[in-house]
């Protein structure tokens, strides 16, 4: 199973927060699957990735592109991982059934949506009963992020 690690976003927005633990990934070495909800928001987070800081590049591509298997993140609302990444992330209490084929799954959910919260919590119980190893990430009011479980 992978490691789980809940990203509560409070001060910032998911394209404000995402192109920052992306780097991170990246910097790594690690290659991730974003998985989102619905098109419109890939494509929206898309955009985000070209264009969030002009001095920078995150190597990324959507489903639908012509190369996936070359792509450090990808973009999806599906369940393939044609890239070999190790590393999944969820945004906005959207499922997977194949978490346990990653090394670790980044769980992003907006803090402001009481329906994605309330998924975001049933979620946390659910991955605590089966034995996951868990941690819960807040914000900080000036950026960062801050574990508190």
């Amino acid at each position: 199973m992978a490691e789980i690690r809940f990203y509560h976003l409070q001060n910032q927005t998911l394209e404000e927060a995402l192109p920052k633990l992306m780097e991170r990934v990246v910097d790594a070495g690690f290659k991730a699957v974003v998985k989102l909800p619905a098109k419109g928001l890939m494509e929206t987070v898309n955009k985000v990735l070209w264009d969030y800081d002009p001095a920078s590049f995150l190597p990324h591509d959507i489903e639908g592109c012509e190369s996936p298997e070359e792509q450090t993140i990808f973009l999806t609302t599906g369940d393939e991982n044609p890239n070999g990444a190790t590393v999944l992330v969820l945004v906005d209490a959207v499922k997977s059934p194949d978490i346990s084929k990653y090394d670790r799954c980044l769980y992003m959910f907006d803090g402001r949506d009481e329906g994605i919260v309330a998924e975001a919590r049933s979620d946390w119980k659910a991955f605590k009963d089966f034995g996951a190893e868990m941690s819960y990430w807040q914000q900080r009011e000036m950026g960062g992020w801050e574990q508190k479980a």
